[in-house]
């Protein structure tokens, strides 16, 4: 972000119709010293701004060339071009630059803490100890300045990560009961309470729900059987085939789309478990074949 107060302050002076002596006399300082200022080689003392602003008769943001509009339009796009990036070294460039750059922006702080953090799920602890006290400085920033609610709760999730790193888990969890919605408050749950039972719009809102909880009860259903410590590879496989056709056979006997989501959540859920943790390729193929059955 490029500060341009010294640009600002050779344009208005002339604006204003005087000279560089006639301005360092005004502001008690040399003639060489507004010189450089407006060369961009130092910049007036922080004393010096507001009566500069009064001088010239403009704010302290139009003074220092400050556009809030114009700076969250670069925000937006290093955002956005963080996104596209963020699992690979462009993206670590994007957002370590853009902190740099904008270090009091609540959404780059976010994007950076997660990304040297190692995104949301499989943090190593490692990790979050040895950046701990910079992801709690950020913390403490986004909680103490930012009321956006997504964000505050990225920050309670941090610390709880770190807590739990350091071995507090029981802390940990006293933060996310303290300050995260159980399954029936969240917003989905209330506004399906908004209308009465037997309308258009709850029958809406009841399905709406029911689809995502489907498809969100699913995955988690394909991750514990991945992730059963007792049972082996093969095994895994063996079971999620079996599953996956129970489901299958299900939304062919009914029709009904619940168990179609089902099926494709499962079903994706243990592609993605077997083919990025250790599965083979006979395995992944097995679950991709049963996939087909899907259309």
């Amino acid at each position: 972000m490029e500060m341009n107060i010294g640009k600002n302050i050779k344009r208005l002076r002339i604006a204003k119709n005087i000279t560089q002596e006639q301005l360092s006399c005004a502001m008690n300082v040399t003639c060489a010293a507004v010189s450089k200022w407006e060369r961009g080689e130092t910049y007036p003392e922080i004393t010096l701004l507001q009566p500069l602003a009064y001088f010239f008769g403009v704010t302290l943001d139009e003074l220092m060339g400050y556009n809030q509009e114009k700076i969250q339009a670069e925000i937006d796009k290093v955002v956005d071009l963080y996104r596209k990036h963020w699992n690979n070294n462009k993206g670590h460039e994007i957002i370590v630059k853009a902190y740099k750059d904008y270090p009091n922006d609540y959404w780059i702080m976010h994007y950076y803490m997660w990304h040297i953090a190692g995104d949301l799920a499989d943090n190593d602890p490692v990790v979050l100890i040895q950046h701990k006290d910079e992801f709690l400085s950020i913390c403490d920033k986004i909680l103490d300045g930012c009321s956006e609610e997504s964000l505050r709760r990225s920050a309670w999730n941090m610390q709880a990560k770190i807590l739990h790193a350091e071995g507090k888990t029981n802390e940990a969890l006293e933060i996310y009961q303290s300050n995260f919605p159980d399954w029936f408050t969240t917003s989905g749950q209330k506004i399906e309470q908004l209308f009465g039972k037997g309308t258009k719009e709850y029958y809406f809102y009841v399905q709406k729900n029911m689809f995502e909880l489907a498809e969100f009860a699913a995955d988690k259903f394909g991750r514990t059987v991945f992730f059963d410590p007792a049972t082996s590879m093969e095994e895994k496989v063996k079971r999620a085939l079996q599953y996956g056709s129970l489901m299958i056979s299900v939304y062919e006997e009914t029709d009904e789309e619940f168990f179609l989501t089902l099926a494709k959540s499962f079903l994706k859920r243990m592609e993605n478990d077997f083919r990025h943790r250790g599965g083979t390729e006979e395995q992944v193929a097995s679950i991709m074949d049963m996939k087909l059955r899907l259309g």
